[in-house]
């Protein structure tokens, strides 16, 4: 078993922490989906944002969706001239038997861009998607 890498980048339409979160669960969970990866197998995660994102932590959308015990960790992209702004990237550390080659690295919305080589994810149903999501939050909050 290695230590592998999977990245993954997408947009928001404003600097709101419902859109950041939102966005942020959604890649995560795409990644996820994707690559197979178990909570339990993530060493850690990196998250980042472009500066004009400041409302929210999107780190916060792995913990909603139940990573407590993983380390994880935000900071800003640095600043380059006509980069592609709004966007949030985020690197995932996991155990796994995976290849390199075998890996999905998933790029959303406007971040498509950023590694068209790699973008090669197949039709995405949001709304199935969205319920995954609710799924793993719910099983985050607390019985009664």
């Amino acid at each position: 078993m290695a230590c592998r890498g999977v990245r993954g980048a997408t947009t928001v339409e404003s600097n709101s922490r419902d859109e950041i979160l939102a966005a942020a669960r959604q890649l995560l969970a795409l990644m996820i989906r994707r690559n197979d990866i178990r909570k339990e197998d993530v060493a850690s995660a990196t998250f980042s944002s472009t500066h004009d994102l400041n409302r929210e932590f999107p780190a916060l959308a792995a913990r909603q969706m139940g990573w407590l015990e993983v380390p994880l960790l935000c900071t800003n992209e640095i600043d380059v001239p006509n980069a592609l702004q709004r966007c949030i990237r985020v690197l995932v550390h996991w155990n796994t038997e995976k290849q390199q080659d075998e890996i999905d690295h998933v790029y959303i919305r406007d971040a498509v861009r950023l590694r068209p080589d790699l973008s090669k994810l197949p039709p995405v149903d949001w709304d199935e998607l969205e319920a995954w999501i609710a799924e793993q939050m719910a099983a985050q909050e607390p019985r009664a």
